[in-house]
């Protein structure tokens, strides 16, 4: 029975980045909005414990204790999973899934989810990726086009603020962007190079959700200019780069119209057989385990990709038993990730009389330039590559104990200039590559584990190879010496950017969603994550979540007003 208190307007489930940008814009428009979120409650700069701290204010320095990694061998292999950010982080044994093929699911349960600890890489969409996988024969057509999202892509990034360079590159769109870094003088030098070598390959400055120069909107939400710490993974007291937590959960907190409801697993979406439309959801509560539902008119599923999947997969009901929205049998199949094996390694000799302010939590790019126009490769799909250059510490190599003056001394002096690159590539959708609800095993909330079955494929490796030789070449020619070539084999996952299983498309035979992120068989529910991805192509994919979620919001909106919805 639907209570008064139960009932919103609008459900959102999930508060990361794609999330908070659809209860930001729901609250905007006057909805009486309800997110939920199924970790803990965390509050900007309040609940950031590490973000002050010293190094040797730490108790283990960061590093973490051998004993923490062995519990958590899948979390460990993260970037950014230390001492300093481990509270951010979902621990393996606490929230189980069934690994098929090895598959890393790093994730981050607590308000704001996954945008505390992002890498905030912003590059826009282009037509090229939209038509690509039709164009050359490896996936469906999009439903959308560049055109469709510019101008919300824009809305995204004057709120958040993204700085970054105006380059003209037809691949790579141009944004709203505050000033960049800049680049220091080896990767300059390696610019010129790269520029004077190929006609079709251009290194810039990347784009990133960086306060370089804050505007009003940002001084507004209570953001400060960014400081260049690089510490972003701990939470930034400064709000100086973008989190659902010091941005756009606060901004529509202070509309009235927002509700948070932390530690709510959500169950499942309920449908109502007569109506043929989703009513709610049904929650089970973190702590007490008791078993609540929610209502709404609509609904937007923001609860991380998989998550999302796991959610619509439950959703069953007589008229939907294969899970919500699932009558092509889809759901759950063709999840992606971003191929980021591919690292290069190189000495840069000469400019010792030089070095670079601060700790610049941004580095440069160099856009794809594989199977833009045509398919000029033995595979599809391109990569985009990160290119960085920084220096150490001096030469420590020959001191037999690393302490004491003559190691401060070595310390105190920078060592040569050191050139590091990974990629980032596109992967091919594979209907095989699905995630699934396990039969027989469920979690400490008596939902069923998830299984995932997730791989490569011959089109990667080649990719992999292909990055390798081209990145190394362009460094050669840069005059970087003692170059080295790694392809990792990590498993799928550890990109952090897992996408798809609840695809867009224009022909509901063949996808789940319409152009408007709506179920095409429950038009009240909405999937704004990266569960509704099509194909992955080369850029970070975040800012396209929340520039998806905005558009969608908006829409849904209006379709209210004219009681479509």
């Amino acid at each position: 029975m639907a209570t008064q208190a139960n009932t919103f307007d609008a459900i959102v489930v999930g508060s990361g980045p794609s999330g908070g940008w659809a209860a930001k814009e729901l609250c905007d428009h006057g909805l009486k909005t309800l997110v939920l979120e199924r970790g803990r409650p965390v509050e900007h700069i309040k609940d950031y414990p590490t973000a002050n701290l010293a190094p040797w204010e730490l108790e283990h320095r960061g590093t973490l204790p051998v004993d923490v990694t062995k519990r958590n061998p899948i979390v460990s292999r993260c970037y950014a999973f230390d001492e300093s950010t481990e509270h951010f982080f979902v621990k393996d044994d606490e929230h189980p899934y069934i690994q098929e093929k090895p598959f890393d699911w790093i994730r981050g349960y607590q308000v704001g989810g996954r945008s505390l600890i992002w890498g905030r890489a912003c590059q826009r969409w282009s037509d090229f990726e939209f038509t690509a996988p039709e164009r050359f024969g490896y996936g469906i057509d999009w439903p959308i086009r560049y055109k469709d999202v510019a101008p919300w892509y824009a809305h995204v990034e004057k709120f958040i603020g993204v700085c970054g360079g105006k380059d003209g590159i037809k691949n790579l769109p141009d944004g709203e962007y505050l000033p960049p870094f800049g680049m220091n003088c080896v990767e300059k030098e390696i610019q010129k190079t790269i520029s004077e070598s190929y006609s079709d390959r251009f290194m810039v400055e990347g784009r990133w959700a960086h306060l370089t120069q804050p505007q009003p909107i940002h001084i507004e939400q209570g953001r400060q200019r960014c400081v260049a710490r690089n510490l972003c993974t701990r939470g930034c007291p400064f709000g100086a780069y973008f989190s659902s937590n010091s941005s756009t959960l606060p901004w529509a907190q202070k509309t009235g119209n927002l509700t948070i409801r932390p530690h709510s697993v959500v169950h499942s979406v309920i449908y109502d057989e007569a109506k043929g439309r989703a009513r709610g959801v049904r929650v089970i509560d973190a702590v007490t385990k008791e078993a609540t539902e929610y209502f709404a008119r609509i609904i937007f599923l923001n609860a991380s990709c998989l998550n999302t999947n796991l959610i619509l997969l439950n959703s069953k009901s007589n008229r939907f038993p294969e899970g919500l929205g699932n009558d092509n049998g889809l759901l759950g199949k063709y999840i992606l990730f971003h191929n980021y094996r591919g690292l290069v390694s190189a000495t840069f000799e000469g400019f010792e009389d030089k070095y670079y302010y601060g700790r610049r939590p941004a580095i440069p790019i160099i856009a794809n330039y594989r199977n833009v126009d045509k398919q000029d490769t033995d595979y599809v799909g391109g990569f985009l590559t990160f290119l960085v250059g920084s220096r150490g510490q001096g030469d420590i190599k020959g001191l037999h104990e690393y302490v004491g003056p003559a190691y401060k001394e070595a310390m105190s002096e920078p060592g040569p200039w050191q050139v590091f690159s990974f990629m980032q590539g596109e992967v091919v959708p594979r209907e095989e590559n699905h995630v699934r609800l396990s039969l027989d095993k469920t979690d400490a909330w008596g939902i069923p584990l998830l299984i995932t079955s997730v791989d490569y494929s011959e089109n990667e490796d080649k990719m992999v190879k292909d990055y390798l030789e081209q990145t190394s070449e362009m460094l050669e020619k840069a005059g970087c010496t003692s170059i080295t070539t790694t392809d990792t084999k990590q498993a799928p996952g550890l990109d952090i950017h897992e996408m798809g299983g609840v695809r867009m498309g224009r022909d509901p035979k063949t996808s789940l969603l319409n152009e408007w992120n709506q179920l095409h068989h429950c038009k009240n529910v909405f999937v704004t994550d990266g569960a509704c991805m099509t194909s992955t192509g080369n850029q970070s994919p975040t800012i396209f979540y929340m520039t998806l979620s905005a558009r969608a919001a908006n829409y849904a909106v209006e379709e209210m007003k004219r009681r479509n919805l």
